[in-house]
Parts: structure tokens; sequence; C-alpha cells
């Protein structure tokens, strides 16, 4: 689905939210450290300043943690996720936290099909949707730390992955690894998803990025999957190897992540697998199954909680595990580090939000920084994930539900509870009300009743035959059934029974990972002295000829 909710400031405000038709808000030193040392925390006095003599003055924070305020907050953890699910609804939660190098937390909650018996543990397997970019991203860092392939963050991706283009030249011949890990390559939002949609795969969409209309390179943000992934085929071509096995020798295996995979078929095969769930009628029902193999160094790693605290002790160790450097402190510091304004700050006082290599970095109001990521499919998954550097201090949320903000809210309650003794605000409902819009149904013929009147439209045989555009491919209006039909994607397999509208304007329903349940597009034929030279499509609008397909 479009909507990811990427980069939010969990440790201590900023709510998510990114998809088309949803405001992004996602998140120099003397001037930054300064607003941390001005913070307070809402119904409270001015806050304590403590530094540590030993440290530079830009790690100094407001608020001092007592290490009994992380173990009341650890302790109160059965009973923050038994209110998540309680007030969600959802069928299955697991939940781990690592400290000071170690887990301290791992465990699961309901089950893993809503109806069956499988309960969940922390050694269920989920689907980590877009937490898969942290983790890529530290494949990556790894890939940088030893050297292998030659790649850097700031390797351009061309030099790397023979053919890869975008619209302009000299951003094609320039773009960076870096840039696509950043969302500032000046690709669309979600740019390629329709694509994937469609059942096209990785190579096919990654070639079609070329033309796709660039925002400013480098002066905008925009959360792209495929940009993503792009990055990541680079450095795995440079390696000699494909993204899953690059993942699994580099990450998975020295971390001993035995139930981690970066290939759907792995996830299948996973007799302890949480299955996902969407709701229908109010209630949440295991319906669909997302396979993200064309996108999996951004959305297709499965793993456990109990695997992602490895993943998260290392990170917050500096790329270390049990005493050996799994990534270089250098290349996972530029990972961890702040590298494009994801939310430019809409007054004075309000905090900036940024993005580093796959990973959100924010500031909370305890002036401690706080890296994020949080993981959807509206297909029926879930995950949040937050670190506090200073505190040595993660957790991560994996549900088996559709996003609604469940796993955000318990991220959010922890890490409050950690930093201020106290939840300072009713996290679930802020959360659930800004996830709303990802689950409305997309079309300007939502809710609209058909015309009374309408015109008539052409004979069929007017309208049958191939169309095609540049970037969505060859489609085709075909008759059955009494009834017109668009084939769409990869050999023509999607298929959409069309209804007329009116006159030349029909209309086709939509669902699935990239439109929300009760989707409608339209589909216009330009139709001129009874012959038709053109097409246009309401939902195929993110490339330059905004839907236009012409007839063969």
């Amino acid at each position: 689905m479009r909507l990811h909710s990427s980069c939010v400031d969990r440790g201590g405000g900023r709510l998510p939210c990114e998809r088309r038709g949803l405001a992004r808000r996602h998140r120099p030193a003397a001037l930054a450290l300064a607003a941390v040392l001005a913070l307070s925390v809402p119904g409270r006095g001015a806050a304590e300043v403590v530094i540590d003599p030993t440290s530079s003055p830009s790690e100094a924070v407001a608020l001092p943690v007592p290490p009994a305020r992380i173990d009341a907050a650890v302790a109160r953890l059965d009973e923050l996720a038994a209110g998540i699910m309680r007030k969600a609804g959802i069928p299955g939660l697991s939940v781990a936290v690592v400290r000071g190098g170690r887990t301290v937390y791992a465990k699961g909650f309901g089950v893993r099909q809503a109806g069956e018996p499988g309960a969940v543990d922390a050694e269920t397997v989920f689907q980590l949707a877009s937490l898969s970019k942290p983790v890529g991203a530290s494949v990556v860092a790894a890939t940088i730390g030893d050297g292998r392939g030659a790649v850097r963050w700031d390797t351009p991706v061309g030099d790397l992955l023979p053919g890869f283009a975008l619209s302009d030249a000299w951003v094609s011949r320039n773009v960076t690894v870096g840039d696509l890990y950043a969302h500032r390559s000046g690709l669309p939002d979600h740019g390629g998803d329709v694509l994937e949609y469609l059942g096209y795969d990785r190579a096919h969409i990654l070639g079609k990025l070329r033309h796709l209309p660039l925002s400013p390179f480098r002066a905008s943000y925009a959360y792209t999957n495929f940009g993503v992934t792009a990055a990541a085929e680079a450095v795995a071509r440079a390696s000699g190897t494909e993204w899953s096995a690059l993942s699994q020798t580099t990450i998975y295996g020295p971390l001993g992540m035995s139930r981690t995979s970066s290939r759907f078929e792995d996830f299948m095969r996973r007799g302890n697998r949480a299955v996902p769930h969407v709701k229908v009628d109010g209630v949440y029902r295991a319906k669909y199954q997302r396979d993200p193999d064309a996108q999996s160094p951004a959305g297709g790693v499965s793993s456990t909680a109990s695997d992602m605290a490895r993943w998260m002790a290392m990170v917050l160790a500096g790329g270390r595990s049990a005493g050996k450097a799994v990534v270089t402190e250098t290349a996972l510091r530029s990972m961890l580090g702040p590298q494009t304004v994801s939310h430019a700050p809409a007054n004075p006082s309000d905090r900036a939000g940024f993005y580093g290599f796959g990973i959100g970095v924010n500031v909370s109001p305890s002036g401690r920084v706080v890296l994020s990521h949080s993981g959807a499919f509206l297909l029926g998954a879930a995950t949040n994930l937050v670190l506090v550097p200073s505190l040595d201090l993660g957790i991560v949320v994996l549900s088996n539900a559709a996003p609604t903000g469940a796993v955000e809210a318990l991220g959010a309650e922890f890490a409050d509870l950690v930093q201020f003794g106290t939840v300072t605000r009713d996290w679930f409902s802020a959360y659930a009300g800004l996830f709303a819009p990802m689950h409305k149904p997309f079309g300007s013929l939502v809710g609209q009743a058909p015309p009374s009147a309408p015109l008539p439209p052409a004979a069929d045989e007017a309208y049958l035959g191939a169309y095609a555009n540049a970037y969505f491919g060859r489609i085709a209006i075909t008759r059955g059934q009494g009834r017109l039909t668009l084939a769409a994607g990869r050999d023509g397999a999607k298929l959409f029974r069309l209804r007329h509208w009116n006159g030349d304007t029909f209309a086709f329903d939509l669902d699935g990972e990239d439109a929300a349940p009760g989707s409608i597009s339209t589909l216009t034929f330009d139709r001129s002295e009874g012959k038709v030279a053109s097409l246009r499509i309401e939902y195929f609008s993110e490339d330059a000829a905004r839907g236009l397909f012409l007839r063969e």
C-alpha cells in the first residue's frame, strides 16, 4: 500500500503519515542543541538539564532517566500490550525490548490467526513491511564496512546497476545509494507501487522508474519503496550476489537471526507464522496474503520479535555483537544520522523531523535522540520500532493486523514511561485518527450514485482493442459475458470488470495492497467521430502521461 508510516517521533510526540491524499508529517548543530536544552515536558515545570562532563555538549539531554524508571516501564508492558489489544481488537502482537545489549522482555499476545488456536509468542514470524528498510540499510552498511564491491553511501547507483535511469539524465548519473535510502532522489511518493500491484516483478519496475516525473533532486523528500529497492539491488549486484543472500550473509547469519529472511517463500514455510488480517464488518479476518518480493529490500523481510531484538542490540552497540564487529561504526553512524529533512517545522517552536539512511531520526521532548520506523501492509501487517541510543534501549512491536496505529501507540506509551514516568496522552486515539485516512477508498466516484439518465456509450466494438502507455505498458479492452473487461499488468493477468457510468466513462472496482476496499477508478475513452484513439484511467495517474493510453 502507498502509506507506510515510516518516520515517526515515537519518543515523545510526532504522529505519522504518508500517502497520496495524506499530508506528510515526518521529521545546524548549535541551534539544534539550543532547541533541545530549551525543551520542557507538557504539564511539568522547566526541564532539568543533565550534562555528562565526559560527553560532547551536543549529547546533553533535558530530562534524566533513572534506571528504576526503565525497569518500571518494562514491568508494565504486559498491561500496555493487553490494553492496546483490547482497544484495537487486533488478533496478535509480539513485543521485545533490549537494554544494555540484552533482551529484557520478549513475549507474544493473542493468536496467529483469528478463530484458530495457535498462540503468538516471541518466536512467531511476522512480515515486517517497512521495518525492512532499516534492516536492509544495515545490510548496506555492513557491505560498505567490509569493502565488498567497493560500495559507499555516496556511490552513484548507475555505476553499480546497468541500465538504471531516472527521467533526468544528470540525476541518473549522480543519484547515489544514500540518496535513494534517504528518499531524496526526487522520485514521487511511492512511485512504482502501482506496477507492483499489477503484478510486475522487481526488474521490470526498476526499469520503468525513468518514466516518472522528478521533484528537485536532494531538495525534496518523498517516500519511495522502489527507490530504496533500486539502491539495494545495486549494492547486491556490486557484491556479486542477490539481495536475500547478501542479507543472510552480512546480518541475519552473523546475528543468529535464524527465523529472519528476505524471501517470501521462506515466510510462507514457517510453521509458527502470523497470518495477515483485515477488518471486515468490524471484525478482523484472515482474507489476504501480501507477497512483497518485488520490493523485498523495502518491505519484504519477515522476522520475529526475538530476532529483531538481536538486530536492535547490534545497532545500539555501534555495530557489534558478541564482541565482534558486524557493521563498522563509521558506516552505521552514517545510516543513523540525519540525511534529509522529512518534516519541516511549521513554526519556530515545532521540532524538525529527519530521515537517515532507512530510518527516522528525531529529538523527543526529553531532549534525547530517538531512532524509529514503522511498517504497514494494508492487507494485514503493522510494525514499529523505537531506539533511544542514549539509554541503550529499544522496543519492537509486531502485529498481524492492518495498520490502525496500535503498534505505534504501544511504542509511544513505553517511550513515555521511560522518559517521563507517565503516559502523556491517549496515543491510540491520536494515532487511530491519523491512520484512518489510509483506509479511505480511492476514486472520484466513491460515494456517488450512478447518473439517473446517463449518456449512452458507443457500441462495444468501438472500445475493443489494445492500448499502450510507456510506464504502465500494454492493456487490452476485451468483452466477455456481456461486459467489457480491462486486462492490465504482466501478461494481462490483472482483470477489472468495467461497468458503464456515463457516456464514454466506465468504472471498475479496486482492492488490494494499493487500494482500500471500496475504491473505484474511472476509465474514460476519447471518442471523436465514432473512433476511439485513447483512454485515460484515473487510478493509473502517477506517470508523466497522467494515465493516458494510446490505441495501438
